[in-house]
């Protein structure tokens, strides 16, 4: 039993269901919380104060609380907790938590609702929507209700579990306002109180025979990882020391450190890469969906045979035809397969030493015929912080260097908006830099994005948080108007905006505040910012006084 649990056992008030769930999340290891404050969550949250044990970071808004929930999983490892009122501020919440559901974070989120006696009952109470579970069930990876006060900690453990099982994702849990506050019949013991085990699925021992026999014969065998292969980078740094070569999903950057000389990182689909896949013989798929924004909707031409490993039975042909499908855990299937071509593969040594020139070729492409001057803000970057969180909103920057050209060390380095919805940097920003304070949190947005969820501004210097908000401002959607360009004549449709004083903004809101108009010394400029950010630095790059891009970019953006 914790301090506040005996604490709680002496005490001669009744232990409720805010006490049992904050009981629960000390036992998952929940550190940190995000969430609003409102009428309709309110004795949930008297339970964590009254404990003391965990950190509430308090946002301004709903979708803030879950992208920070979000990029705090994505950083810390850890699930993410967070919490919002009912009605219009869980549905504030919805496209946060789709994003989450795109990335496949572990997310809890807890939600308020109005009183079983009105529920469903369409009478006007407030805070009350129609079929708010339904609407969480379309934007989670699960919705559930606490029916009763002795049913929220297996409501809570189930959902908890769920989250957490493999493909990850967020789970939501409704916990309505009179059943908050209400009396267990008898406090749980400590097994009761502690996560429902989660099981890694293995993939069966016939499956990895037969993925090794086909691998086994490959002279130029490629891995693709994606983000559920995310923790098994010690198993595929095994198979690229057989002679595997090794290229990501944006979702699955830094597995394996991008500056690792054996992968192509990101750059998926650039047209040097896709010709250098002609020249191998085996692709194996792990943990990818194959997403359409980087197969080029699928036509991208992707070595033969296509081997496929996943927890998701359902990835099995999804998007490509699969060889050979292989259901189970990356890092448990990939262990296996190494233990079985250990000593037993006759790989081409010229393949590793092709990714790296093919590498090269990608990243000089995109610096000399896209960057232009902006290149040098990549070098300025990798100088000064090659070890930071890396989070991104969905910006022309993001879409170019920002997603492939600078390069991060490990898979729990990155957040970004992988769903493609804008506005959602900052609030990530902010919890990357709680979920991981030994690093630095860089964050890239653009202007228009910025302002979208510019409410969580007093939240990154009430936390204290040092993030460092890169905004690349160039007055407007800057994307949408080179799509315009392309496709629509020129005709340039609504993407001008009304750009604020960013200093002032800063200012208003406790940040430090940087201008940069030229590129010319940025190294030295950025390395002062990061060795000190205070609370949190906002630096804003004038694109329009640096210049353009090499060549308009107009997508894939994500």
């Amino acid at each position: 039993m914790s301090a506040a649990d005996d604490a709680v056992a002496h005490d001669a008030s009744p232990r409720t269901v805010g006490d049992a769930l904050a009981a629960f999340l000390e036992q998952a290891g929940v550190q940190v919380a995000f969430g609003v404050l409102s009428v309709h969550n309110m004795p949930l949250l008297d339970a964590f104060s009254r404990r003391g044990s965990m950190r509430y970071v308090c946002t301004r808004g709903e979708a803030g609380a879950v992208n920070m929930a979000d990029a705090y999983a994505r950083v810390s490892g850890r699930p993410g907790v967070a919490f919002t009122s009912t009605g219009a501020g869980a549905g504030n919440a919805a496209g946060a938590l789709l994003e989450a559901l795109t990335a496949g974070t572990p997310l809890l989120h807890v939600t308020g609702q109005i009183e079983t006696a009105y529920l469903d009952r369409n009478w006007g109470d407030v805070h009350e929507a129609k079929d708010q579970l339904a609407l969480l069930g379309a934007v989670s990876k699960g919705a559930l209700r606490v029916r009763s006060a002795d049913t929220a900690l297996a409501t809570f453990r189930e959902a908890w579990r769920l989250a957490c099982t493999a493909p990850a994702g967020p789970v939501s849990v409704e916990v309505p306002i009179d059943l908050q506050g209400a009396a267990l019949s008898a406090w749980p013991d400590a097994s009761a109180l502690r996560p429902l085990p989660v099981a890694a699925p293995a993939a069966d021992a016939a499956s990895i025979d037969r993925l090794a026999e086909r691998l086994r014969v490959a002279r130029r065998p490629m891995i693709w990882a994606g983000g559920g292969a995310r923790h098994a980078g010690a198993a595929i740094g095994r198979l690229l020391d057989m002679g595997f070569g090794l290229v990501t999903s944006i979702q699955g950057r830094g597995v394996v450190d991008e500056r690792d000389p054996r992968s192509l990182g990101a750059f998926n689909m650039q047209p040097g890469v896709e010709a250098f896949y002609q020249t191998c013989d085996a692709m194996l798929v792990v943990g990818s969906r194959l997403r359409v924004p980087e197969t080029a909707r699928h036509t991208l031409k992707l070595p033969r045979p296509l081997l496929r490993i996943d927890a998701d039975p359902l990835a099995d042909g999804r998007g490509y035809r699969s060889d050979l499908f292989v259901a189970g855990d990356a890092a448990l299937a990939l262990d296996a397969l190494a233990d079985r071509l250990s000593g037993r593969t006759a790989i081409d040594p010229a393949l590793q030493a092709g990714i790296a020139d093919t590498r090269r070729r990608a990243g000089g492409r995109m610096r000399e015929s896209l960057l232009g001057r902006w290149a040098a803000l990549v070098d300025a970057l990798e100088a000064v912080a090659p070890d930071c969180n890396w989070v991104r909103d969905v910006t022309i920057s993001n879409g170019t260097w920002g997603s492939r050209l600078f390069r991060v060390a490990g898979p729990q380095r990155v957040a970004h908006a992988a769903g493609g919805g804008i506005g959602q940097g900052l609030s990530m920003g902010i919890g990357a830099a709680i979920g991981a304070p030994q690093r630095p949190t860089l964050a890239l947005v653009g202007d228009g994005g910025l302002m979208l969820n510019a409410a969580e501004l007093p939240t990154a210097v009430q936390e204290a948080c040092g993030l460092v908000l890169l905004v690349m401002n160039d007055r407007g959607y800057g994307i949408l108007r080179n799509l315009a360009d392309a496709q629509f004549g020129g005709r340039r449709l609504y993407s001008d905006l009304h750009t604020p004083d960013f200093g002032l903004l800063a200012r208003a809101h406790g940040w430090r505040f940087h201008r940069v108009d030229s590129l010319e010394g940025v190294e030295a400029r950025l390395r002062a910012i990061v060795a000190d950010p205070g609370p949190a630095t906002l630096v804003e790059f004038d694109m329009d006084a640096i210049g353009p891009f090499a060549q308009p970019f107009s997508g894939p953006k994500i």
